[in-house]
Parts: structure tokens; C-alpha cells; sequence
């Protein structure tokens, strides 16, 4: 091949969070196929989303843009695909694009994917067993797991590709999404196994704002049998009763990713057998984190830790160093830039993230962005989330829950008392300990102040 351009797979899975793999040092799963890519390439320690949610960070990805700019603020708006993202770019560039799996950014003649020769999607969340797609604008099924299909349909696209050009895959899995259907290879994992419950599994949310207690998210209070897929026993406590749930709940989990890890390692496997590995950049995120009992939730929305951090591996063997790790803070936002840059392709001055391409190759420049900011907009709406925004430095989160719908799409139009949190994550990385009130921070409290209205400033973020 004469075109020398990297080839390009990303491989994105839907809640997957970092602490359920074990490149990440997980106290309860083994990914040995995704530490093959962390391994063989690098892993980003302080990577998180702008908006954990499904489609708005899906937004975010495709297009280098914070969602109150392209539009995708909640889970009820769509993608317009007028707007430019990076595979149009990549594709008028001469790559071959594709998307397979999951979009989940609307459907019709403005939302279906724009800048992909091939793409084949599921109308909305895709179904575990027997998914539907819709191929290039006709519907079709397909029998089998979710998982396995939508990376059949990848390495089958990849066969039949123009081996004289590089190409793009997006290699988009449902999967761990709820209600964590399982398939039969991996049906009885962790069968005679306790998985170990996290230490904030018993958060009573005191000293926080309102917002956690409101929370309905709770393994406790508002699983149902869909997650847990048995009735309740009889003769529990309730502490027993939420052991008993977290443990039908996060075994489906795990057993999901499992799947996911095998398919991934498919990918790997297929890459080498046809040569591609050294030219090929392989990465492996989720849409967002999400919490495995963590405060005693599931779901992710909040901009704790758990929900706010993305898993995010990389291999290119031409430039990253085996083994690598990164700590700087990188963004869902600035994954646009990134591939373009690698493909050669100028980037629009209009995206808003940067390349990650120094950090992979062990550089930090001078003027590397020291905070990151998050908003979600669906106040109130599916879990009783409030909405909010805040700003997170190396050591510091402040979270400001304005209360308000603001004509968010879907969102419920209530209005609660505006609430701050700061959290100390040095001293308290569990985020159990709001400081924001304590007289001992009120220099830090101001410095955050001053740097989130900057930031917000910076990025157009101005209702």
C-alpha cells in the first residue's frame, strides 16, 4: 500500500467503567485482550467526559465539541449531520469509514451518520440477541449476540475493504449497557464467586448536597427484576437483600464484558494475521464511567469519580512506547482532533479539544490545560439526577447544582435550590467529605470560583 496513513479502529463499548478492567488495576475483573492494548501502547489515567451520558458524549467524540455547541445535551436530542465531524473529515480525506454497533444519535434523513462509506447501526439501543441494524438506510437482523455480531460485521467490512487506502472502523458494542443480558459462553462466570462489594457500597450521603440522596439509582431502593433476572428471596434483611442484588447485577456486568474482551481480542488477533498491526492505531473507550455499586448506585450522570472517568487505551506501535501511562488530564472532546491529527488532517479551528497526540508520545506541552469542566443537563429526568456543572483540577472537584431544566430536552421543569460541592480528592478520593462551607478552603473555594467562570468563558458555556 502506497498511502502510509495509519488505519484507524476504535473501539467503544456503552458504560463500560475503568475499575471493571484490569489494566486499571480492578479489584473484581480480569480484561486480559484490552491489557493487551494497554500494554503493547498506553494508558490514560485521567481521561474523562464532558456530559456522562450516552449520546451526548457520543456527540462529543464525533464532532470536538462541548454538547451546548453541537447540540446533544441530553439523551432526547439528535445529531445533526450537517455538522462537521471528524470521519466526514477522514473520509474527504481519502480514508474508508465505517461505524457498526450502537450510535444512538437519531435516525432519518438530518440524524443518520454523515462522513461513512459503510455504516450499520442499531435503531436506538440495540437489542442483546438477534439485533436489528439499519445498513446504510435498510433494516435487517441478525441472529446471534450482540457482541459477536457487530465484530463479525466489522472484521467482514475490514475483508472487503480497498486494501490500496487506509481506512477508519468504528467498532461501536452495546454491551455492558443495562439490563446486562448475558450470552452462553459466559453464562456461569463468576458462578461460585463473591464479587468483593466497594467501599463506599454502604454511602449514607450524608455531608453532601441534596442531589445524591434524591438520587434513584440506588441497588437498594430502585433495581428491579429486569437487573436482577430472579425474585427476591425470602428470609433477607435488607443489607442482605442489596448483597444479594449487587451480586446478580454486577456478575452480569462482568460476564457482559467478558464478551467484549474476547471480541476485542478477535480484533487484535485479525490485525496481526493480516499485517496490519504496526500501521494501525487501536483504541478501546466507553461512552462514559459508571458506578458498580460505588456510593450504592448504578447508573453513572453525577460527575463523581466512577461516573465522570473514561477508560481510554491506545496502541500504534510506529509512535507510542509499550507499556506507557499518561496523568495529564485528557477529555472526550479532544479524541476529534487526536485522529485527525494522526491521519494528517488539519483540524477545524471550530473544535474545541486538543490533540492528544504529545501526551502519547510522551510530551506534555507548556500550556496543557490544568482542569477540565462537566456539565449535565437532564435535571431530574430518568433517576432523579439534578442537573449541574463543575470544574476538576488534579486535586480538586467543585460541583455546582443549579436546579434548574433551562429547556434542556426532556428535562422536568422544577426548580431546586442551587448547592455547591467541593471535594479535596488528595484527602478525600471517595468524595465523601463536601468542603465547601469549611473556612480552611475559602481561598481554594474562590481560586475554583474564578477558574470554572474563566473556563466556561473559554468554551462558550455562557446561559
Amino acid at each position: 500500500m502506497n498511502d502510509t496513513r495509519p488505519n484507524i479502529i476504535f473501539i467503544m463499548s456503552d458504560d463500560h467503567a475503568a475499575h471493571a478492567m484490569s489494566c486499571y488495576d480492578s479489584r473484581i475483573n480480569q480484561t486480559p485482550n484490552l491489557d493487551r492494548i494497554a500494554n503493547e501502547g498506553t494508558r490514560f489515567d485521567n481521561c474523562f467526559c464532558t456530559n456522562s451520558i450516552c449520546a451526548p458524549s457520543r456527540a462529543t467524540i464525533l464532532t470536538g465539541l462541548y454538547n451546548h455547541i453541537n447540540g446533544v445535551k441530553t439523551l432526547r436530542d439528535s445529531l445533526d449531520n450537517r455538522i462537521t465531524t471528524f470521519p466526514s473529515l477522514l473520509q474527504k480525506a481519502g480514508y474508508q469509514t465505517s461505524i457498526i454497533g450502537k450510535w444512538h444519535l437519531g435516525h432519518g434523513p438530518e440524524n443518520d451518520p454523515a462522513g461513512f462509506d459503510h455504516w450499520s447501526i442499531f435503531p436506538g439501543q440495540g437489542s442483546y440477541f438477534d439485533p436489528t441494524f439499519i445498513e446504510n438506510g435498510v433494516e435487517k437482523k441478525v441472529s446471534g449476540y450482540v457482541t459477536d455480531v457487530v465484530t463479525d460485521l466489522s472484521i467482514d467490512w475490514m475483508n472487503g475493504r480497498d486494501r490500496e487506502k487506509p481506512f477508519l472502523l468504528l467498532c461501536h458494542h452495546k454491551a455492558p449497557h443495562r439490563h446486562w443480558l448475558v450470552d452462553e459462553k459466559h453464562a456461569h462466570l463468576y458462578e461460585d464467586t463473591d464479587i468483593p462489594e466497594p467501599p463506599t457500597f454502604d454511602d449514607d450521603y450524608s455531608n453532601r448536597s441534596r442531589a445524591a440522596a434524591a438520587a434513584r439509582m440506588t441497588i437498594e431502593r430502585d433495581m428491579n427484576e429486569k437487573d436482577y433476572k430472579a425474585p427476591l428471596p425470602a428470609g433477607l434483611t435488607e443489607r442482605e437483600l442489596k448483597s444479594w442484588k449487587y451480586q446478580r447485577y454486577i456478575k452480569d456486568y462482568l460476564r457482559c464484558i467478558a464478551s467484549i474482551d474476547d471480541n476485542v481480542g478477535r480484533i487484535l488477533d485479525y490485525l496481526d494475521e493480516e499485517g496490519l498491526t504496526d500501521n494501525t492505531i487501536v483504541i478501546y473507550t466507553s461512552d462514559q464511567g459508571f458506578f458498580l455499586g460505588d456510593h450504592g448506585w448504578y447508573d453513572k450522570r453525577f460527575m463523581y469519580e466512577e461516573s465522570l472517568r473514561m477508560p481510554f487505551i491506545v496502541r500504534y506501535p510506529k509512535e507510542i512506547k509499550p507499556g506507557s501511562t499518561v496523568t495529564q488530564i485528557a477529555v472526550n472532546v479532544d479524541f476529534a482532533p487526536t485522529l485527525l491529527e494522526y491521519a494528517g488532517v488539519p483540524v477545524p479551528e471550530e473544535m474545541q479539544g486538543y490533540s492528544l497526540r504529545p501526551l502519547l508520545s510522551g510530551e506534555t506541552p507548556g500550556n496543557w490545560r490544568t482542569a477540565m469542566y462537566y456539565r449535565y443537563w437532564m435535571h431530574l429526568a430518568q433517576h432523579n439526577v439534578c442537573a449541574h456543572y463543575g470544574i476538576r483540577t488534579d486535586r480538586y472537584k467543585l460541583i455546582y447544582y443549579y436546579g434548574e431544566a433551562l429547556g434542556a430536552t426532556g428535562a422536568i421543569d422544577e426548580s431546586w435550590t442551587p448547592e455547591w460541592e467541593l471535594f479535596d480528592l488528595e484527602s478525600d478520593p471517595m468524595e465523601l467529605n463536601n468542603v465547601h462551607a469549611n473556612p480552611a478552603y475559602s481561598e481554594v473555594v474562590k481560586q475554583l470560583h474564578e477558574h470554572l467562570d474563566s473556563l466556561r468563558r473559554e468554551i462558550r458555556d455562557l446561559d
